[in-house]
C-alpha cells in the first residue's frame, strides 16, 4: 500500500517555518531598535551617551554664567550623569538618582519620537527647549493623578495643561510619544492618540516671557527608575 507523504511533509514544513519565525523575531526587533525612520536622527545610539550631557541649572541660570563657570559646572554634571544614566542592552536606563539628562545640541522647531517605560508610581517628563514639561507618570495613582494620563503640558498655567484623554499603556509596558514643536506651540500623540493639539508651551523659568527660541531637549529625573529607547529627532524650518 502506497502512503501519501505530502500531508506529513506539509505539516513538517509548517512547523519548521513557525519555529524559525519565533526564533527570528527577537533578532529582527533588536536590529530595528534605535534605528531612526527616514528624515530623523537618533539621539540615542543604544550603546553610550553620545549626544547627551549632564544638566546644569536651567536656561535662565545658564545664561547668567560666564564661559568658565559653565564649563566647570558642565564637567561636574557630566561626571554625575555617567554614574546614573547608562545604556543597557540598547535601552537608556536611569537608576533614580542624579539629575536630568539633556541633549548637547539646542533645538528650535522639531518633531520628536521617544519610547518610554516607567514602574509603578513612576514620574518623569520630556523638557522641550529646556522647559518643563511633557508629563510622564502613572495615571493609576488616585490621589495625585486620578486617571489623568501622560502627555500633558504639566506646568502650563494659562493654556491647557492636561491631555485630552488617557492613552497610557499599562505600567511596565512601553509607550511612544510623537511630539511636534513649532514656534511656541506643541502637538503630542501618545501611542497614536492625539492628546495635545497645538497648545502653547509656557515659559516656566520666566513666566513673563515666551518660550525660548531654542534650547536642549531633556529627559526628566523624578527619583525613580526610568527607561527610554528609540529617541529620534527631525529639525523643522
Amino acid at each position: 500500500m502506497q502512503v501519501n507523504s505530502t500531508p506529513r511533509l506539509s505539516l513538517l514544513l509548517s512547523a519548521v517555518v513557525a519555529v524559525l519565525a519565533v526564533t527570528a523575531s527577537p533578532i529582527l526587533a533588536e536590529e530595528k531598535l534605535n534605528t531612526p525612520p527616514k528624515g530623523f536622527k537618533a539621539l540615542f545610539n543604544g550603546k553610550d551617551l553620545t549626544n547627551w550631557q549632564g544638566l546644569v541649572g536651567n536656561p535662565k541660570t545658564r545664561a547668567e554664567m560666564s564661559d568658565e563657570e559653565l564649563a566647570e559646572a558642565q564637567k561636574k554634571a557630566d561626571e554625575e550623569m555617567r554614574e546614573h544614566w547608562k545604556a543597557v542592552d540598547g535601552i537608556l536606563v536611569f537608576d533614580g538618582k542624579g539629575k536630568n539628562l539633556c541633549t548637547k545640541k539646542k533645538y528650535a522647531n522639531f518633531e520628536l519620537y521617544v519610547d518610554w517605560k516607567i514602574e509603578p508610581k513612576g514620574d518623569s517628563g520630556i523638557y522641550l527647549r529646556g522647559t518643563p514639561q511633557v508629563q510622564i507618570w502613572d495615571p493609576t495613582v488616585e490621589v495625585e493623578r486620578n486617571g489623568v494620563g501622560s502627555g500633558g503640558l504639566f506646568n502650563n498655567k494659562i493654556h491647557p495643561s492636561t491631555p485630552t484623554k488617557c492613552a497610557d499603556n499599562p505600567i511596565g509596558e512601553w509607550n511612544t510619544f510623537w511630539i511636534k514643536m513649532v514656534d511656541d506651540k506643541v502637538t503630542i500623540k501618545l501611542n497614536g492618540e492625539l492628546v495635545v493639539d497645538n497648545v502653547v508651551l509656557e515659559n516656566y523659568w520666566e513666566r513673563d516671557k515666551p518660550i525660548y527660541p531654542e534650547e536642549a531637549i531633556e529627559l526628566q529625573n523624578h527619583g525613580n527608575t526610568l527607561y527610554f529607547r528609540n529617541i529620534y529627532v527631525k529639525e523643522l524650518p
